[in-house]
């Protein structure tokens, strides 16, 4: 499904990453693994189109996306949730599932509800707390809030950063049964994760980025 070729990014003169090549099979998991600093959330955002390559190429279904703006990408089917979650804390749960439709040009309401009502069963605890403020959720509702948000797009490829930082242990196993879930739904996964014992049962495949190389 994914496919990056010798991609290149430069923040001014500093190099994040130098030349990375690594592909990601439909219907599949993959991890890319690595220290603070490896270049693993600029992967994601340049895949995203949030910054720029300085060389290489991206390929989705053998589409050059390279180029493309984030909104462009977005409707193509590739979703990215970032690290730390960023859902919109003063709207509701509800009102965030919707802000995840805005993608998807003129949805009939009927099954702009149907989505919605897809994460509330995927993930209950949202329902139950479908009018409170995104704010006031736990770290764990949040990231399964901004989980959640991501589907309502209907994404072929989700990419996910540090999923696990910041919650429970108990917290982040049942966030890896999710993404098992998702998975098994047929949304392809690209998943970005410090816990490399938990990202490693978990993936198809792995690799391993050390300094804007991938090494393994």
């Amino acid at each position: 499904m994914l496919k990056v070729k010798n991609l290149k990014v430069n923040y001014g003169h500093i190099s994040a990453l130098n030349g990375i090549s690594f592909e990601v099979p439909d219907n599949s998991i993959v991890s890319l693994i690595g220290a603070n600093g490896a270049g693993k959330t600029t992967t994601l955002m340049a895949i995203s189109g949030l910054v720029d390559a300085a060389e290489g190429q991206i390929l989705l279904d053998d589409m050059d996306i390279t180029d493309c703006r984030p909104n462009s990408i977005v409707q193509m089917g590739v979703c990215h949730v970032p690290e730390g979650r960023h859902v919109f804390p003063e709207l509701s749960v509800y009102e965030n599932l919707v802000a995840g439709a805005i993608p998807c040009k003129k949805l009939p309401r009927a099954e702009l509800q149907n989505r919605i009502e897809q994460q509330f069963e995927l993930f209950p605890r949202l329902k139950e707390r479908s009018w409170q403020f995104a704010g006031t959720l736990s770290g764990g509702e949040q990231q399964m809030l901004a989980v959640g948000r991501a589907l309502m797009s209907r994404p072929k490829l989700l990419m996910m950063d540090e999923p696990s930082l910041g919650l429970a242990p108990l917290v982040v196993q049942g966030i890896f049964d999710i993404i098992r879930t998702i998975n098994q739904q047929g949304v392809t996964v690209l998943l970005i994760e410090q816990n490399a014992n938990m990202a490693l049962k978990l993936a198809d495949r792995a690799y391993v980025l050390e300094t804007g190389l991938i090494t393994k």
